[in-house]
């Protein structure tokens, strides 16, 4: 067999050379705030504990790292997302000059979604201020737990208190849409614990929920504790039933399942208007742009992602230098559509199915996995879309790892 593993590209040193000879089509820009209060130990994302020292190096370096994107911005952008880190640790004229920064050079089309994550104790009136005049339509906090204990024990410092102080200071400076982050299958945590911060995040009226099993990444402060034995993980059968609470309570409150891990608040005139449009770019294998240290972007089959050291980052000029560029083959495109495709409620059209097999050494393999998965009542074949059965999304992941 071929070797189909992905092919670097040495040759590449920035995201410029990165994109050379591509012919990219934008639809959003992801951009990185790397900075901090405190690393949640469950956290693998590129971000330290922030001193305030180097906020306005980073914007200004920001600024001309945009500068030098924009020329490959050929249309207005459907969504920006800034992540992190903590975005909102920025003091709010340097966020204001930040997010002015992504309007200004790479553009936005009308409506488009604008996403910044948030920890609920950075959220203040002074904030959600600078957010909403800055353009910015949609917050995602991340609650995690409304349970001192647990919160504790995922090294998060927030009052759950002020998870509701931070959603009254959004919404009363205009946010419209609140998103809340939710982990379960937390140590120690029961099932009547998840039902109790289920009710707790319903009860402030969000607009989306993402719920996520614990999951214990390499090469991080909770994976380390778990092998020392400070803990004993969540069992499988109570992280399984916890999930099943999620599907049963957010469905009765109106919300509708979208993604593995996402739920959106119903809307009669469109039941898809909650859902994160920046997420679904890739869940659907579109192009975004990155900007920032350790952000990652995509163009077509080529992926790169920036230096992930600020210090590197804030002494270069022009596109971000990077440390991978990855081009897929046509077998790896295949794999990875599949993964992210079937991961939505609605799955992928069949036409577009038979496509994506046909385009790899691995069709025929991935094709019986399908099968197996149809015959086992995993998956269905309903309105022209092959998807997950409800039964099947219970252990999506791992039918997922099959395909790829």
């Amino acid at each position: 067999m071929k070797d189909v593993t992905l092919q670097q590209a040495p040759a590449a040193r920035t995201a410029a050379d990165a994109l050379a000879g591509t012919e990219p089509r934008f639809e959003g820009a992801y951009v990185h705030v790397p900075f901090c209060f405190h690393k949640c130990h469950y956290c693998d994302f590129y971000s330290f504990v922030d001193s305030e020292d180097r906020q306005e190096a980073y914007v200004e370096r920001l600024e001309r790292e945009l500068s030098a994107l924009a020329p490959w911005v050929r249309a207005p952008l459907a969504t920006v997302f800034v992540g992190g880190g903590t975005p909102t640790l920025l003091r709010p004229p340097l966020l204001a000059r930040a997010l002015g920064a992504v309007r200004e050079r790479l553009g936005a089309s009308p409506g488009a979604e604008w996403t910044v994550e948030a920890n609920p104790e950075t959220v203040n009136s002074e904030v959600a201020a600078t957010l909403a005049a800055a353009g910015v339509t949609r917050v995602s906090l991340g609650a995690q737990s409304f349970d001192p204990r647990h919160l504790k024990t995922l090294e998060r410092w927030h009052d759950p208190a002020s998870v509701g102080r931070a959603v009254t200071f959004l919404r009363a400076a205009g946010i419209g849409r609140v998103s809340l982050d939710l982990i379960f299958g937390i140590p120690g945590q029961s099932v009547a614990d998840w039902e109790r911060d289920l009710d707790a995040a319903l009860a402030l009226a969000p607009d989306h929920l993402s719920c996520y099993g614990l999951t214990y990444e390499p090469n991080t402060a909770m994976t380390a504790r778990l092998r020392r034995g400070d803990f004993e993980p969540c069992e499988d059968s109570s992280e399984a039933r916890m999930l099943e609470v999620a599907c049963e309570r957010l469905r009765a409150s109106g919300f509708r399942r979208y993604e593995v891990s996402n739920w959106a608040r119903a809307r009669d005139a469109d039941p898809h208007a909650e859902e994160c449009a920046h997420n679904m770019l890739y869940w659907l294998d579109r192009d975004w742009l990155a900007a920032g240290p350790s952000a990652s972007g995509h163009a077509g089959n080529v992926r790169w992602k920036n230096v992930p050291r600020l210090g590197d980052w804030l002494a270069s000029e022009g596109t971000s230098p990077v440390v991978d560029v990855e081009r897929a083959t046509p077998d790896m495109q295949a794999g990875e559509r599949l993964m992210m495709g079937l991961r939505l409620v609605d799955g992928l059209p069949e036409a577009e199915v038979s496509a994506i097999l046909a385009m790899g050494e691995r069709g025929a393999g991935r094709g019986r996995a399908i099968s197996r998965a149809t015959d086992a009542g995993l998956m269905e074949r309903a309105g022209g879309r092959l998807r997950f059965t409800e039964q099947g999304m219970m252990t999506a992941n791992a039918t997922l790892a099959d395909l790829v």
